[in-house]
């Protein structure tokens, strides 16, 4: 992405509207491709004439028709797709879009966001480590400090000797220092000192990622990082789980804190116990993070 232009959600000011037409149509392009959860069919259509206004002759992925703006049921169960399979169906136009295919989640991290990476996973060089994201603004996502703390006590007993990333926002960084304040092996506090992109740069190769539904949760998984997500009622099962088999998503209907922290450790003990040692991988499995290709200070 080159460049981020805002439209807030339930813009009404029809001077602020104009003002953003204005600034599309200076761009000069002429296609835009339609990324958004499904909204309804009315906002999909208003939607098509703005964009139209704005110069877009060719729009690729709105969803004008009733099958696109829906979920399909997976299983007898009643498991929804997932979002990106949903946007993959939009998207046809584009040609097959494998899900399944690891490039297809590539984010193309650059030499900027590794070195910003690097700054900050200095201490953890070669040592494995699992990343953690524990932000609360949303209370119905919030699994609380106690439960964090709990899982983090009993993993220590066998994992203590990895390292701890925590990532998130810089109103993160205070519950981050007070939950891993009893962890043995070495801690980093990188919330609010790393851009979204370059937190997933500081993720790459975690051994495992625990946190609720979030970004810095999909970031993780999009770098290959098994994930433990904690989902509740702020989501339908599975629209929003960490895409891929790897990953261990517990959705519990009566809310995220009706989860226990024996389920949540079972998860994680299930993923460590799994990774298989590489010869440079550390004990537990973890590749650790790796700066050799990274230019650290201008080096």
């Amino acid at each position: 992405m080159d460049e981020a232009i805002a439209y807030p959600l339930g813009m009404r000011s029809l001077s602020e509207l104009l003002k953003l037409r204005q600034r599309l149509r200076t761009i000069g392009a002429n296609t835009l491709y339609y990324l958004t959860a499904q909204r309804g069919l009315k906002v999909a259509w208003r939607d098509l004439i703005f964009f139209k206004l704005c110069g877009f002759s060719h729009i690729v992925g709105l969803p004008l028709s009733q099958s696109l703006q829906t979920y399909k049921v997976m299983d007898v169960q009643g498991t929804l797709e997932h979002e990106a399979s949903r946007l993959a169906r939009c998207m046809a136009d584009l040609g097959p879009i494998d899900l399944d295919d690891p490039g297809m989640w590539d984010l193309r991290v650059t030499q900027s966001e590794m070195d910003q990476a690097a700054a900050v996973m200095l201490p953890m060089a070669k040592r494995g480590f699992i990343a953690l994201n524990m932000g609360g603004k949303i209370t119905a996502k919030d699994w609380g400090e106690p439960n964090w703390q709990a899982v983090l006590a009993e993993l220590a007993s066998q994992h203590g000797h990895m390292g701890l990333l925590v990532v998130g926002a810089q109103e993160d960084s205070e519950r981050a220092q007070r939950v891993t304040q009893g962890w043995p092996g070495p801690v980093i506090d990188a919330c609010g000192r790393l851009s979204p992109r370059a937190s997933a740069a500081a993720m790459r190769g975690a051994s495992l990622f625990m946190g609720h539904d979030s970004g810095p949760m999909h970031l993780a998984a999009a770098t290959g990082v098994p994930c433990v997500g904690l989902f509740g009622d702020y989501s339908q099962p599975a629209v929003w789980h960490p895409y891929g088999k790897q990953h261990r998503a517990i959705h519990c209907p009566d809310g995220v804190q009706a989860i226990t922290p024996a389920e949540v450790i079972q998860a994680a003990k299930s993923i460590l116990g799994s990774r298989r040692r590489a010869p440079d991988q550390d004990p537990a499995g973890g590749v650790g993070f790796d700066a050799s290709n990274a230019h650290i200070g201008g080096v």
